[in-house]
């Protein structure tokens, strides 16, 4: 089975994302997508993360029945930093059965030097990539990528956190089955970790 491989700190996980894994799903030769909670990025700035048990949680509920999603938490028992080269030995070995993919964006690609262990994980593993607004990919390492055809979708969750720390509507950008636990979170300020 091919497995398409969603890494992200989910924080939150909103619409922007769910309607990459869907096209993902339905619009690709990928059967299925996991949604992989990352504790912590190495290269991303830990100010606002909700605690990863809460984001889990989150991340589940917010797909709902829909069958060819998944949500992971594997990287959630691994040593911290958590770094994907990592992640992909763990799942490589305990699902023998599957073919995994990454999925990414045009920003994680022209990232993807800065990756530990980068040229191990292009070498053995498919990226297919989703485009994001003013990101030129053409000076990336593009082998083993393929770039689809995705709906560009301007959403962020650094900007939906901003959005309800001002106390700015952004009840459409939000699952409806997480929307007032999400608000809640960010609006009291629970989010913060120091």
């Amino acid at each position: 089975m091919k497995t398409g491989l969603f890494f992200g700190s989910f924080n939150p996980i909103h619409v922007g994302h769910l309607i990459i894994a869907n096209y993902v799903c339905e619009f690709t030769d990928i059967e299925e997508v996991w949604l992989v909670i990352s504790p912590q990025n190495p290269l991303k700035d830990r100010d606002q993360l909700l605690p990863a048990d809460i984001r889990y949680s989150l991340a589940r509920k917010a797909i709902g029945n829909y069958a060819r999603l998944h949500v992971s938490d594997i990287e959630l028992h691994l040593p911290l930093p958590s770094y994907t080269v990592n992640t992909l030995k763990t799942i490589k070995n305990t699902y023998k059965n599957r073919e995994f993919v990454l999925i990414l964006g045009a920003d994680s690609l022209v990232q993807f030097h800065e990756w530990k262990d980068w040229q191990e994980i292009a070498r053995n593993y498919s990226r297919y990539v989703y485009p994001r607004r003013g990101i030129d990919v053409s000076g990336a390492d593009l082998s083993n990528c393929r770039i689809m055809d995705a709906p560009l979708v301007d959403i962020s969750s650094t900007m939906i956190r901003s959005a309800i720390s001002v106390g700015k509507d952004v009840r459409f950008f939000l699952p409806s089955e997480i929307r007032e636990e999400v608000i809640l979170y960010y609006a009291s300020g629970s989010s913060r970790t120091t």
